[in-house]
């Protein structure tokens, strides 16, 4: 296989980088409880998987990656299913391109000369947040030009606020937040702490 560096992506707002405004915060999963989550997201996945001979687990950076690393160790360990292909969708929240990675550190080959064929393989997409869907439809989008038997989408936490015809497969929590909170999924190793926590801003005045 080609192997890329691994990269990181940093994206402000819902499921990016921490804000770091003022204002309260409450704690609505902690580790214990989103192990629990992660375990049902992967009997979820594990039956929409079922029988499929060419996986592909892609995780979004930056959080998505390490929640496709402990789902694909899931589907493995706990359902059976062969080692899925891991890799990673690095999204630039300004720009139109978006390119695969491995998660391996070495490389192998030069990226221009490494295309991936995604034709006929099936594809679970996971992220850290699904919000307004925008995002993921672009996603989805790029992806759709691979040719893939069919793509699904895992999601630690569904705002239920999406504001496109969007919707993920695998959800971990659903969580009707007005619109002015703001959803922090903590994910080590970018975060100490495995947690999701709610941060409702300071009121100006």
């Amino acid at each position: 296989k080609t192997l890329f560096p691994y990269t990181t992506l940093f994206r402000s707002g819902q499921g990016g980088e921490m804000n770091a405004m003022p204002g309260s915060r409450s704690c609505l999963y902690d580790e214990v409880e989103l192990e629990v989550l992660l375990d049902a997201m992967a009997l979820q996945a594990a039956k929409l998987l079922q029988g499929r001979r060419r996986v592909a687990v892609i995780g979004i950076l930056r959080r998505g990656a390490p929640l496709a690393d402990r789902l694909s160790e899931r589907l493995v360990r706990l359902h059976g299913l062969a080692q899925p292909l891991r890799l990673d969708l690095k999204v630039k929240r300004y720009a139109d391109d978006l390119t695969l990675l491995h998660p391996e550190t070495s490389l192998i080959e030069p990226p221009q000369q490494a295309a991936l064929d995604l034709a006929g393989w099936t594809l679970l997409l996971v992220d850290d947040v699904l919000y307004t869907g925008h995002s993921l439809l672009r996603v989805l989008d790029y992806l759709a030009r691979q040719q893939p038997a069919e793509i699904r989408v895992a999601v630690l936490a569904d705002r239920c606020a999406a504001t496109l015809p969007i919707a993920a497969d695998v959800i971990g929590a659903r969580l009707q937040i007005a619109p002015a909170g703001i959803v922090e999924c903590h994910v080590p190793p970018y975060e100490p702490d495995f947690r999701i926590e709610l941060l409702q801003p300071q009121r100006a005045g």
